[in-house]
């Protein structure tokens, strides 16, 4: 396919995949089952840091979360004493434990008192089109309290050669608008075009398998290549073809044929 050709392939794999039925088999749900704004985006986060593996393991994790936050995340971490961590005794996903979800409230409650929320952090620290030096000086944030040095590996950093595949997701989550009911759209200080592809095995796989792609590794050089070619398809919203990557890869198989 030439440029043109592989251009309207993947809009139209954007549209078929860009649908509100796309929320009923994906972590994106858990956000959405809130309406406000710091409820979806702190359930985004911690939905979107425990999403790899099985996307059912995902989601059912993601909603016992919640339930340990009494399904009012934003009113748990910034009132909760320490008494109330108990609550989130014997939570696991994978490598993310509950010490590591109790290292994760304290911090969101800093980002809250000392910096002005989740948004704000991102939007001061983002560059004209790249949020990279903007998640690693979040992680930056939300380190800077005392903290378990083992809970650091649960953000990952652009800068130190991360694809930072979860972390860019949730930005595609609360940044991307586009009425389809899919993201939220809800940081309106950020803009689409900021964004970074999350860079998986299913998305890395088919855009190889496109052309997009030539690096072998998953990692923060990878997603600068997958980024100059997604924007050079669509400078104003390169992410939107994240939906046509991986439901070409997850659904379609596409990367094997």
């Amino acid at each position: 396919m030439n440029k043109q050709e592989l251009k309207e392939f993947l809009d139209v794999k954007v549209i078929a995949y860009n649908h509100p039925r796309f929320i009923e088999s994906d972590p994106i749900q858990i956000p959405h089952q809130f309406s406000k704004k710091e409820d979806i985006e702190i359930a985004g986060f911690l939905t979107a840091t425990i999403s790899w593996g099985n996307r059912k393991s995902i989601i059912t994790n993601a909603k016992k979360m919640m339930t340990m936050l009494d399904q009012s995340p934003h009113d748990f971490i910034l009132h909760h004493e320490a008494s109330d961590l108990h609550k989130l005794h014997n939570f696991v996903h994978r490598t993310f434990n509950e010490e590591d979800f109790k290292q994760f409230v304290k911090s969101l409650k800093h980002i809250y008192n000392e910096h002005g929320g989740l948004e704000a952090v991102f939007h001061k620290h983002s560059e004209e089109f790249s949020t990279q030096k903007a998640i690693h000086q979040f992680k930056k944030q939300f380190f800077e309290i005392e903290h378990l040095p083992r809970t650091q590996k649960h953000v990952s950093d652009p800068l130190k050669n991360s694809a930072a595949k979860r972390i860019n997701m949730f930005l595609r989550w609360m940044v991307r608008n586009d009425h389809n009911g899919v993201d939220f759209g809800l940081w309106k200080t950020l803009s689409p075009a900021q964004l970074s592809c999350p860079l998986d095995v299913h998305s890395g796989n088919v855009a190889r398998s496109l052309g997009l792609l030539k690096r072998s590794q998953n990692d923060a050089k990878a997603l600068n290549e997958l980024d100059m070619a997604l924007r050079a398809l669509d400078k104003n919203d390169p992410v939107k073809y994240d939906y046509a990557l991986f439901g070409l890869g997850v659904f379609e198989d596409f990367s094997k044929l």
